[in-house]
């Protein structure tokens, strides 16, 4: 069993993103079903994303950064970013971060 944690530094501003929308889902057959979802904190972060450990499978994580952008007032490209990723058997835990910008994103496995 693995656990998620995430968070969202917009590296335009050198500052961490509050009030970015996160949804993690899995993928059960062809369809994606909801796991969890929340809101990063002042420090960009959401720590109890998923309190309970997550089974093995296919995921994505999904961060609403159009909207974070539109509230400071601020143009954008991408409306969301995703990461889309497998969880081996095993377990482990899986910090994914976001890095955000108007004009791109990127992600890295953290510790």
């Amino acid at each position: 069993m693995s656990t998620i944690t995430t968070h969202v530094l917009d590296t335009a501003l050198g500052q961490p993103a509050s009030g970015v929308a996160i949804t993690l889902e899995q993928q059960h057959a062809d369809r994606w079903q909801p796991v969890a979802q929340g809101q990063t904190d002042s420090d960009g972060r959401i720590k109890d994303l998923t309190p309970e450990p997550l089974a093995t499978g296919h995921y994505r994580l999904t961060a609403a950064i159009g909207d974070y952008f539109a509230a400071g007032g601020r143009d954008a490209l991408y409306i969301t970013a995703q990461i889309d990723f497998i969880i081996p058997a095993g377990g482990s835990h899986y910090h994914l971060p976001f890095l955000i910008s108007p004009w791109s994103w990127s992600t890295y496995r953290g510790s």
